[in-house]
């Protein structure tokens, strides 16, 4: 049957759609900080965290033989800040170095806080190291040589660290108490910013070490690959473990002799006097197969009134 829509018709089918709203496609869009074009992935933070999670243990064991005091060191941060928030939580003035990252390009920041400079300095020079009152000014130049031995027992343990990672030499290139002074990134540049606390006698202070987040990301593939192997290390406790969770497990076991194929009519005609070449050598081994998978070779025997399979040898992968 043949029927016209009228206006009003054509008007309410068009209308619901028309006062839709179209779909916007930058609702879901993620801000980006042009600022920070060199963020690393939260992964490979936590294995720096991890790293230096080491580093202040060796680093502990370390201060406390060459202060001769007991010295505790923890891992309070490590976060990705840009060059110029890392600056705003450096006291002024304090004890700062420059380091260079060889063979890599770029420089790394090393702080120590006046609070903590200034007490291992006394008890370098035969003091007892506590702190009798708090020294605000600067590291004098005597001063900064007498910390040269501290930095060479940071810098050491620092390395060796990162050695799981890459063979990175830090060596010291100039040396300031105020940051702006360093003049060694830009402002808006992502550094990997590094806390450690580091208390002993009566005295606490903070060892800050900022890395250019440029250099991490060009080992972000080195990182991956001592987590994998990390991974494929096992203890004889979780291989145990893992033994006595497959202890129960069942599995299909099938000895197959490898033959021709034949045809499913040729089957069918089959009558009981026939006879089937199978084209097998007796001395050739037969596939044996768990769950399906080929895993061993050998031959089917028998032990008093069982049958057994003898295993003569282990499938290789590729010779399937």
């Amino acid at each position: 049957m043949d029927r016209s829509l009228s206006q009003e018709e054509i008007d309410g089918v068009f209308n619901p759609v028309q006062g839709q709203a179209p779909d916007d496609p930058g609702k879901n869009a993620v801000a980006y900080d042009f600022r920070r074009p060199d963020r690393i992935a939260e992964d490979q933070l936590r294995a720096i965290h991890l790293l230096h999670e080491n580093f202040a243990r060796n680093l502990a064991s370390s201060l406390s033989a060459f202060l001769r005091a007991y010295v505790v060191v923890n891992l309070v941060s490590v976060e990705q800040l840009s060059f110029a928030e890392f600056s705003q939580c450096l006291a002024s003035p304090t004890c700062l170095v420059s380091l260079a990252m060889k063979p890599y390009e770029g420089n790394a920041v090393l702080e120590i806080n006046s609070s903590l400079a200034f007490p291992i300095l006394e008890k370098l020079l035969g003091g007892s190291g506590k702190a009798s009152a708090k020294i605000a000014r600067e590291v004098t130049e005597i001063e900064q040589v007498v910390l040269d031995g501290l930095y060479r027992i940071i810098l050491n343990d620092l390395q060796q660290a990162w050695l799981s990672i890459a063979p990175i030499e830090f060596t010291i290139e100039g040396r300031e108490t105020e940051l702006q002074l360093l003049q060694i990134m830009a402002p808006n540049e992502s550094v990997v910013a590094i806390g450690l606390e580091v208390r002993f006698a009566e005295c606490s202070g903070v060892i800050n070490i900022g890395m250019p987040s440029i250099v991490i990301k060009m080992l972000r593939q080195k990182f991956d690959q001592q987590w994998s192997v990390r991974r494929s290390q096992s203890t004889l406790d979780e291989q145990g473990r893992m033994l006595r969770i497959l202890q129960p497990s069942l599995f299909q076991l099938d000895a197959r002799l490898q033959g021709p194929t034949v045809q499913i009519d040729d089957l069918l005609r089959l009558t009981i006097g026939d006879v089937l070449t199978f084209d097998y050598p007796v001395d050739r081994p037969v596939d044996f197969l768990v769950n399906g998978k080929l895993k061993y070779r050998g031959h089917v025997a028998v032990t008093g009134r069982k049958r057994v399979f003898l295993i003569a040898e282990l499938n290789q992968p590729g010779q399937e």
